[in-house]
């Protein structure tokens, strides 16, 4: 990827009255104020207190408005409530603009000064918006940070002490600032009773600060030549090389994991863990430091002001995205070759509008451009399916049988003929479209998973099943901890659809989006620690995850989940020592796991009989699948083999495939099962408890009405509680249930030797006292 730059000369701005001389002086005044009113307008103010907006369409500069002359601006930052694509739309979109004499200025979109404050004692450094609009913050060279309601109305002081404070901004969820002050970074929640986070950061000053919403990491530049990332506890993730001048900017773009860093006369672009993709250098002429940074909404653009008063615009070219025998690479911003690397064939792909986003998978290039979607097949690559009326395509992701838009507006399921599948709705859904990412979202074979962004613990799982009545009903699941990163499997059959997800705590979890009977189940299963990132096969229920320092490969993660014997046996750990630092995952493309590191790309195959196995178990074909494991002769083959027949109620290779991994209780506790009724509710519920899915065998009795069965089987797994309150709930029928569990209860406190302690049997022990003949 390369990042392609236009100067855009600011010697078309000058005054027809002025002298030619004086307009010659205006162009050198530095530039560090800049940022987007659209995708397609960029404002920009300088010391001759001028605002002027820029136009990618006319490549010209015009005069908003001018400014007081003892108004000297230090930032500029706008926000659009509207959406940028529309440039704003509401009339409710405002500038914040700063100066160096403490006030900061609030200007409507005709330019007109709403408010005028005097906030600090010294030159403001920063003023920024919040993500959700709420308010803004202002941080000054006095050392004091304040929060301001969006009318000007001052909320609170966050930060006080003496040191001046060079950089702030807003962590993505409004919760949080960090700030710098000399060489240390500061975070400061903004939560009641909350400790502020503080560590040493550069040698020298730190210059700028970016807080990433994709990923979540802080990158900062000092006057030590070096750029850093950091995570939201201070701990550094990544310390760059030493440039050869100071790092005067630095901005997380905000819909993809680049980062883009300015020095003297050097843009780079980079991964936002920290290494390069390329570098931009301004030999002739000299454009000097780049002050500020400010991408376009849709990411696609960024907007640079230098010292010496130039704006450059720059964006990336050359992006590549390869599945299977496609690779896709942008040739520019209208157009993308797809080349067939199999035949050697390329098509050239040329398009009225600026192209946003694209993704490659499963046959099909889906492009968005800024009102468009554009839909090809590999087959019939000169006939495209257009949908109009999509604008700020954000996400796209491609799955087997449909794909997947976030843009401004709202979440887009479509199939690959154009038609709208889903529009998926759920509580606070439109709120939180803004906030959502890459991360939030995940598209599998028929289900579609959405992480809540106000309360990160909820999971929302659509049905995309034809027929559901899903779009306002999603079944929701909780986690314990804070959902970090999300993955919905993108194979199997409908009955066998599983979502995997890493915690707060990096705990790995995997729950089945729907059992056999086809209704939802609330079983979450852990089976991984410490996990960065994960990634389901393309064609298999194959799971891969990396670790700080090695990756491993799930070969039944979905139907195993609940038995950690099963788990243990068909994980695969191997170590990433040669692979270097910061993994990441690429694809997961049949067999093939592909990593980067670095920028380089590192294929490395999983086991080929477990890829084959997996496939002839999704079309039934039992006999095959044992010859496979006969041939492989792994245990790993055995385990996933036995998982996934105990499961479609297969006992006898079931029986077999538990032999083979030499487990031993499991083939006894199959032959008992042979001997009960086949099919049963009782041998379905048995079958359902050796894989440890406790839940799942309670509800086939129960449906089955096999209301004493399901009491013994709570009674066998000494879950007392629910034995009472299902022999309570059905004691009409059943009336000698309660009698049962009370009995069964006494045998084991007398087995313990101890009196009752439970608050739900207590009322019982006082009824049978009470009710016992005096002596």
């Amino acid at each position: 990827m390369k990042l392609r730059t236009r100067v855009c000369k600011k010697d078309s701005i000058k005054n027809s009255e002025a002298p030619e001389e004086d307009s010659r002086k205006a162009t050198n005044y530095p530039l560090s104020c800049v940022d987007w009113s659209s995708n397609e307008d960029i404002y920009f103010v300088s010391d001759d207190h001028q605002i002027f907006k820029w136009s990618d369409v006319s490549r010209d500069s015009v005069e908003v408005a001018k400014l007081p002359d003892d108004f000297v601006p230090t930032d500029l930052h706008w926000l659009l409530l509207g959406g940028r694509s529309s440039g704003g739309g509401k009339g409710s979109d405002t500038l914040l603009i700063c100066s160096n004499d403490g006030r900061f200025v609030i200007l409507n979109k005709s330019a007109r000064v709403e408010r005028s404050i005097s906030a600090h004692g010294a030159a403001i450094s920063s003023g920024r918006w919040s993500p959700d609009g709420a308010g803004l913050l202002t941080a000054g060279e006095d050392g004091v940070i304040k929060i301001w309601s969006r009318s000007g109305m001052l909320r609170s002081t966050v930060v006080q002490n003496e040191e001046a404070i060079h950089c702030a901004r807003w962590a993505p969820n409004s919760t949080s600032i960090v700030f710098c002050q000399g060489g240390h970074i500061s975070i400061k929640p903004l939560a009641a009773n909350s400790k502020l986070i503080r560590w040493r950061a550069h040698d020298g000053l730190v210059l700028s600060l970016s807080w990433s919403t994709q990923s979540n990491v802080i990158a900062s530049g000092g006057e030590d030549f070096r750029f850093k990332i950091w995570d939201e506890q201070g701990a550094n993730l990544f310390t760059s090389a030493a440039e050869e001048y100071a790092i005067t900017s630095v901005a997380f773009n905000p819909e993809k994991d680049y980062l883009l860093v300015g020095t003297f006369n050097l843009l780079k672009l980079c991964h936002s863990s920290g290494w390069s993709y390329n570098s931009a250098r301004f030999p002739t002429p000299s454009v000097g430091s780049f002050f500020s940074l400010s991408w376009s909404a849709d990411g696609t653009q960024v907007a640079c002001g230098t010292s010496t008063g130039q704006l450059i615009v720059a964006y990336a070219i050359e992006q590549q995205l390869i599945s299977r025998n496609l690779k896709a690479t942008s040739k520019s911003r209208k157009s993308i070759a797809l080349k067939d690397i199999a035949t050697g064939t390329q098509d050239v792909l040329d398009f009225p509008q600026r192209v946003v986003n694209f993704a490659l998978g499963y046959g099909h290039l889906v492009v968005a451009t800024t009102h468009q979607v554009h839909i090809y097949n590999e087959k019939y690559i000169n006939t495209p399916i257009i949908i109009d009326g999509r604008n700020d395509t954000r996400v796209i992701e491609v799955g087997k049988k449909y794909f997947m838009i976030l843009d401004a507006s709202s979440i887009w399921v479509y199939t690959y003929t154009g038609r709208l599948h889903l529009n998926p709705r759920y509580p606070g859904s439109q709120a939180q479209i803004p906030l959502l990412t890459w991360r939030s979202l995940s598209l599998g074979l028929d289900v579609l998973a959405i992480r809540d962004n106000s309360d990160t613990t909820l999971l929302h799982l659509f049905d995309l099943i034809p027929g559901a009545s899903r779009q306002y009903d999603p079944h929701s699941l909780r986690a314990k901890q804070q959902l970090a990163e999300i993955a919905a499997c993108r194979s199997g059959t409908a009955e066998d659809q599983f979502v995997a997800f890493i915690d707060a705590n990096r705990e790995l979890f995997v729950s089945e989006t729907r059992n056999l009977s086809g209704e939802r189940t609330d079983e979450i299963y852990k089976i991984g620690t410490q996990l960065t990132a994960i990634l389901w096969a393309s064609e298999t229920n194959i799971l891969v995850g990396v670790h700080d320092s090695c990756y491993s490969i799930w070969y039944c993660p979905g139907e195993g989940a609940a038995d950690p014997t099963i788990i243990a046996l068909t994980t695969v750990t191997l170590d990433t020592a040669e692979f270097g630092k910061h993994i990441t995952l690429e694809s997961f493309e049949d067999a093939v796991v592909t990593f980067r590191c670095a920028g380089a790309l590192l294929p490395v195959n999983v086991n080929i009989y477990c890829e084959v196995l997996h496939r002839a178990l999704l079309e039934g074909q039992w006999q095959q699948a044992l010859k496979i494991c006969r041939m492989g002769q792994h245990a790993s083959l055995w385990a996933t083999l036995a998982a996934v027949a105990t499961r479609k109620h297969q006992l006898q290779i079931s029986e077999e495939a538990y032999a083979a991994a030499l487990q031993i209780d499991k083939v006894s506790y199959l032959q008992h099962l042979k001997t009960l009724t086949p099919s049963s509710a009782e041998q379905m519920a048995e079958n359902s408890l050796m894989l440890g899915r406790m839940l799942e065998a309670e509800t086939i009795l129960l449906h089955g009405k096999k209301i004493e069965q399901a009491v013994g089987l709570s009674l066998r797994m000494h879950n007392w509680r629910r034995a009472l309150e299902i022999a309570q709930k059905y004691k009409t029928e059943e009336p000698d249930l309660m009698p049962r569990v009370l009995q069964e209860r006494i045998k084991y406190l007398k087995a313990l030797q101890r009196e009752e302690w439970d608050p739900l049997y207590l009322p019982h022990v006082v009824k049978k006292e009470a009710d016992s003949p005096s002596e």
